[in-house]
């Protein structure tokens, strides 16, 4: 038998890097047609043993997906603030209402977080969380309201997959002391507010976990829990189908009309 198929079989057992498995199974094609029953008969060995070569490429033995992080800053008192995780600078300078984009990091069950003042660089808060690997997650900062400028951390686990086909996913983060608890209704086109139905009642520091619906174009509506009267009215949505969001709601600080403010982000990272 040539060189090439002689070679694999050689290899079988020790899985080469793609490139050097591809020159290989060029010169097998060369050799191809010279076989008889038995040499076709090692062939397909050989080729049993180059497509389980180029599967163990994609399956590397120690490698770790990474984690995907981003930081959500909902306080009011906190200055302008850095956030450091795992020693690396994940956002930088971000104010409330800030949703960052999503950065890389290594997967640990003991991440170290720190939120530093962005001038000065004063410790505010530190804490640690668990980054699962192939995950995504947010880094969420909050007031906690036991004293002042004292503050919290806590790591979110975000979907990290479409919707299902045709239908779009939110999550709300309620953190409106002012307002308090509120009602969100994603109120169709051509649909009332009074002939829509409920999807979620989220208390003030409540996090409501996705749900979703078949997508269209909607209209978030949000109201006190139990009253008729909307303290926020969105844009209309004009949605499509597979969408992922988060929705954090605040106080308004410098209105009363409309009293909350709403922020919203993908959770679709690629």
């Amino acid at each position: 038998m040539g060189g090439g198929f002689a070679e694999l079989n050689r290899r079988a057992q020790r899985p080469l890097p793609e490139k050097r498995m591809k020159t290989i199974w060029n010169r097998c094609i060369g050799e191809f047609r010279q076989l008889t029953l038995p040499r076709l008969a090692m062939a397909a060995a050989a080729s049993l043993a180059l497509a389980l070569g180029l599967s163990a490429c994609q399956n590397v033995a120690g490698f770790t997906q990474p984690s995907l992080v981003r930081v959500i800053d909902a306080s009011y008192i906190a200055p302008a603030v850095n956030v450091v995780v795992e020693g690396t600078l994940l956002a930088a300078n971000i104010g409330q209402g800030t949703i960052t984009p999503y950065g890389t990091l290594p997967a640990t069950g003991d991440a170290l977080i720190k939120v530093t003042a962005a001038t000065g660089g004063a410790t505010l808060v530190s804490s640690n969380g668990t980054l699962l690997a192939g995950h995504q997650h947010s880094v969420f900062l909050t007031d906690n309201g036991a004293a002042p400028k004292s503050y919290m951390v806590t790591v979110l686990e975000d979907q990290d997959v479409q919707a299902a086909g045709g239908h779009s996913a939110f999550r709300f983060l309620n953190q409106a002391p002012k307002v308090g608890s509120v009602d969100v209704y994603m109120v169709p086109s051509g649909t009332t507010l009074a002939n829509s139905v409920l999807q979620a009642t989220i208390p003030v520091g409540g996090t409501f976990g996705y749900f979703s619906f078949a997508s269209q174009t909607v209209t978030m509506v949000i109201v006190p829990t139990g009253a008729i009267t909307p303290k926020y009215t969105s844009a209309g949505l004009s949605l499509v189908g597979g969408e992922v969001f988060t929705v954090l709601i605040v106080d308004s600080q410098l209105t009363s009309n409309p009293p909350v403010q709403v922020y919203t982000a993908s959770d679709l990272a690629h």
